[in-house]
């Protein structure tokens, strides 16, 4: 187990809001490690020299919007997920360069398998941004062949339908607006939490929407949320995907291997849960 190199932070901007710090201090506590995990405000034209001056006691960062493309373009290698995706969520810092992940997609996968999608078809993706880019990522690792992008705007979802036809997923846009969906088992909301919907537009979504999965963890409920509740339907936050994507962190931090588990990991990710429970 490392005792060395202790000092670790979530990066972002803004970053008061972060939840990371519970979780992290939570799992060093359950693995007895006298680690320090703390948070900084860095944007992305302060990201490169923030990272040059660093010293040895740091073992990595937890990289939060806008770094994550930066933290790509910063790692000397990245793993499959990153690569893909275009986006590092996680950088070790490696005496041989930092290395870049994305836990991001594996958290989302872990957490929707709890949720009872342990395979999944067809999936609906509301909004293009790179959460999205996660989340195609995530239903693809399940198993999905089709995922229907509804965005605001005409050829948004460009990037995501190229990225499908790599992976082997078709991938179709429409219209966030549009009257009538198709039905599906799952939609994924990747707009971020203050984001405005009309009731028309949400409740056209919620309809044969199946679970609603946002990733917003606060405030709670979104627009989508609400229009779920009003037909009826399940609508689960984005607290499970945060916290698992972290325990991929936690992994990488203390073995370099987001696929080592750890030492009794259902105790720590127990832990993980109950420290950010009542936030």
């Amino acid at each position: 187990m490392l005792t060395g190199a202790t000092r670790l932070a979530v990066w972002g901007d803004p970053i008061d809001h972060s939840l990371s710090p519970r979780l992290h201090a939570a799992a060093y506590h359950a693995l007895g490690l006298d680690w320090e995990y703390g948070r900084r405000q860095v944007d992305a034209a302060g990201f490169d020299g923030a990272l040059a001056g660093l010293d040895s006691a740091w073992r990595g960062l937890s990289l939060t919007m806008p770094l994550k493309r930066a933290a790509f373009e910063a790692a000397a290698v990245r793993d499959h997920r990153a690569e893909l995706s275009g986006a590092v969520n996680t950088l070790l810092l490696d005496p041989d360069g930092p290395r870049g992940f994305n836990t991001d997609v594996g958290g989302m996968a872990r957490d929707l398998r709890t949720h009872g999608f342990a395979s999944v078809d067809v999936v609906r993706i509301v909004g293009a941004g790179a959460t999205a880019t996660s989340a195609l990522l995530a239903v693809a690792e399940l198993g999905a062949t089709a995922v229907e992008v509804a965005t605001r705007r005409a050829n948004a979802a460009d990037g995501l339908i190229a990225l499908g036809a790599r992976i082997g997923v078709h991938v179709g846009a429409v219209a966030m607006d549009a009257s009538e969906h198709a039905r599906v088992p799952l939609t994924i909301a990747t707009l971020p939490g203050a984001a405005a919907l009309p009731a028309a537009v949400a409740d056209a979504l919620a309809a044969g929407g199946g679970l609603l999965y946002d990733v917003v963890y606060g405030p709670w409920p979104t627009d989508l949320a609400r229009a779920w509740e009003r037909v009826g339907a399940p609508a689960v936050a984005g607290r499970g995907m945060l916290t698992e994507q972290a325990l991929l962190q936690v992994r990488i931090f203390v073995h370099g291997d987001p696929t080592a588990p750890l030492d009794h990991e259902a105790a720590v990710l127990t832990a993980m849960r109950e420290a950010v429970s009542g936030a």
